[in-house]
């Protein structure tokens, strides 16, 4: 089973994918991952991936979905896997439908987890971590000590900032929020949940509609 997760920064689907993957016994693959252990392997479209980063460039899709291609491949991902991160685009999502049709395979699953934005802002904004150690914290205002004791201070990343939160939320919107309408025209197996609540309520309802 191939598993698409959608949803904007800060819905969990980082944490609520790694809990689907090991319910249903597949990996989880994340672009990051996989770009990095390509180039660590040193393989051709790993090269090409590596060549385009040193030059400060983005990924081509290309080369992504030609790394996400021969990864899918391998025996480990035979069952499937969980993709997070993989398509943010239409075009990453016409892209994956090509790569997976090449191994004889398809989208089984469209999960996506609906959150409000205020909510993002008011989870995202509460992280902090400490400025010595980098462990993150939440619900711990910034500049209040490290309650570790280790003598650091918590600090709030820039990108955890509101306004910058509000930011993100925006270019989600507008380039990978598309891509639900591109799924629902394909007619795929397109399932939305609350991702608002405790861990364990929301993988509740997640394993439920990925197996619906």
């Amino acid at each position: 089973m191939i598993v698409v997760l959608l949803g904007p920064p800060g819905a969990g689907k980082g944490t609520q994918g790694e809990r689907i993957a090991a319910t249903l016994r597949v990996p989880k693959l994340a672009t990051g991952d996989v770009l990095r252990a390509a180039v660590r392997e040193g393989t051709p479209l790993g090269l090409e991936a590596k060549a385009a980063m040193d030059r400060g460039d983005l990924v081509p899709d290309a080369v992504i979905l030609g790394i996400i291609q021969d990864t899918l491949g391998q025996p480990a991902y035979a069952a499937g896997a969980i993709l997070d991160g993989v398509v943010r685009t239409v075009a990453q999502a016409e892209g994956l439908g090509t790569a997976t049709a090449a191994l004889g395979k398809r989208v089984d699953v469209v999960l996506v987890f609906d959150i409000a934005d205020e909510v993002l802002v008011a989870r995202l904004s509460g992280r902090t971590s400490c400025d010595k150690t980098n462990k993150p914290f939440t619900g711990q205002a910034p500049g209040a000590p490290c309650p570790d004791g280790c003598g650091g201070t918590l600090i709030r990343r820039p990108d955890d900032e509101p306004d910058a939160i509000r930011n993100r939320l925006r270019v989600y919107q507008a380039q990978t929020a598309p891509v639900l309408d591109w799924y629902v025209a394909q007619g795929a197996n397109v399932r939305r949940i609350d991702a608002v609540g405790d861990f364990d309520a929301v993988t509740v309802r997640a394993l439920a509609a990925v197996r619906a």
